[in-house]
């Protein structure tokens, strides 16, 4: 058996999309951000595909420039723990914030989806940028924590969460009828938790699963973000549009978990990518072509303005250059709002190029099914990635991608043919999480 390093692969399943007008595409299924039967057909072509795992990506404050697929979607675990019934073999990973939830319920529902999935779930932890979140959840946008703040909650929710999931040990439920003993109460752990944010004495009712605890995903490309990454997550969702800025990021944070003294190998890094294939580079051309026609300035303007707090850009002139916004984004998508900022100073972009060219990006991954797993195969031969997260940026693209560049993928020995493992952890080559408490006793 081969012991060539395998890529790892996901999809993020995105209704009708990031694209603020893609919606409108002849192909695209206008209702399919809440449609069970169009999340049920993309698991089971990802899970046929031999994919690591589906994505839900999710946030929790929308207004009417908000994009098509943020007005009307699916809760994420509600839609994975559907997800869990129809297929057995895929990841299923969704996001939850730690600025607007609580340790218990969280750490509760995301145990029982890794219980229903036997063993495949897994948590994208945010921290929710946009201020305007804390109106939904009775508080003032004065409350909404800074960028800083927000990243120091989610450390210690993590720590709960974490504390919360070894609340049992693994053979803590012994369920004999004949004695009438259900549970070893030497093995139930109380966590009793007093931080500064939360106050959580558990234990929590529900036992550890089959891998232990779900996986940890984070997301987060600012300072804060690549340290709570480094030191806390399992995985790391990221985007990059050059193959050196992913180098870059990736041996960043490879380095920072080395630091925090963990096996970098046990980090898996995952940029998103959105593949367009095509018979040939002009069919895949028309594709994308397609999609970015659809998008008008003005929706172009609204989208832009999420990034920085929904800032009205419609009031500057669209072909001066891009406005100067001083800390404008920075309790907000701050990584994403820099880098706008930075690319449209030192290429000297206009507010109507910055705008068109964030709403529907031109991916470096476009091409016929050869080129784009030839790409693929680079950024992972040369430590850009550990593997993908593919979107459809287009009709039927997570389809193609399965079809057509999946047996490339395998054919090279760069992915596999057959499920390794019977759970997320296992799939992505990651450790089963030992009980902390098991842990003691081993140790002395």
């Amino acid at each position: 058996m081969s012991t060539q390093k395998k890529l790892k692969l996901g999809a993020i399943i995105h209704g009708v999309g990031g694209n603020i007008a893609g919606w409108r595409h002849p192909d695209i299924q206008a209702d399919a951000s809440v449609s069970l039967e169009f999340y049920t057909n993309q698991a089971k072509k990802a899970e046929e595909g031999k994919f690591d795992l589906v994505f839900i990506a999710d946030g929790l404050h929308i207004n009417e420039k908000s994009i098509p697929h943020f007005l009307n979607r699916f809760e994420p675990l509600t839609i994975l723990s559907a997800l869990a019934a129809v297929t057995s073999n895929i990841g299923l990973v969704g996001t939850v914030s730690t600025s607007y939830s609580e340790p218990f319920n969280v750490s509760r529902q995301l145990a029982s989806l890794d219980h229903i999935s036997h063993g495949r779930a897994g948590w994208n932890v945010v921290t929710s940028p946009l201020e305007k979140t804390a109106l939904n959840f009775s508080k003032t946008i004065e409350e909404h924590p800074n960028h800083a703040k927000r990243y120091q909650i989610a450390t210690e929710y993590l720590e709960v969460a974490k504390g919360l999931w070894d609340s049992w040990e693994d053979d803590a439920f012994i369920r004999d009828k004949g004695t009438g003993v259900f549970f070893d109460p030497d093995k139930m752990h109380p966590l009793n938790h007093k931080g500064v944010f939360f106050s959580v004495e558990g234990p929590l009712n529900i036992g550890r699963s089959k891998q232990g605890r779900p996986v940890i995903f984070q997301a987060g490309s600012s300072e804060a973000g690549k340290n709570l990454a480094a030191k806390e997550a399992e995985a790391i969702f990221t985007g990059h549009s050059t193959l050196e800025d992913a180098q870059a990021f990736y041996s960043d944070v490879k380095q920072r978990a080395k630091e925090f003294g963990r096996n970098p190998g046990e980090l898996v890094i995952l940029p998103g990518i959105a593949p367009i294939i095509g018979s040939t580079e002009k069919d895949a051309e028309r594709k994308y072509q397609e999609i970015a026609n659809l998008v008008s300035i003005d929706k172009a303007l609204d989208y832009l303005g999420r990034y920085f707090e929904h800032h009205d850009f419609s009031q500057y002139p669209l072909d001066d250059p891009f406005p100067e916004l001083g800390d404008l984004g920075q309790n907000s998508f701050q990584s994403h709002t820099d880098r706008i900022k930075r690319e449209a100073r030192e290429q000297n972009l206009t507010l109507r190029q910055v705008a068109l060219t964030e709403t529907t990006p031109r991916t470096p991954f476009i091409g016929t099914p050869e080129k784009v797993a030839d790409l693929i195969q680079e950024w992972f031969e040369l430590k850009g990635a550990d593997g993908f997260i593919v979107g459809s940026a287009v009709p039927k693209g997570l389809n193609e991608f399965v079809d057509y560049v999946v047996p490339i993928l395998q054919k090279r020995g760069l992915f596999r043919t057959e499920y390794e493992a019977d759970t997320l952890r296992g799939n992505l080559g990651i450790p089963f999480s030992e009980n902390r408490y098991v842990k003691k006793i081993i140790t002395h």
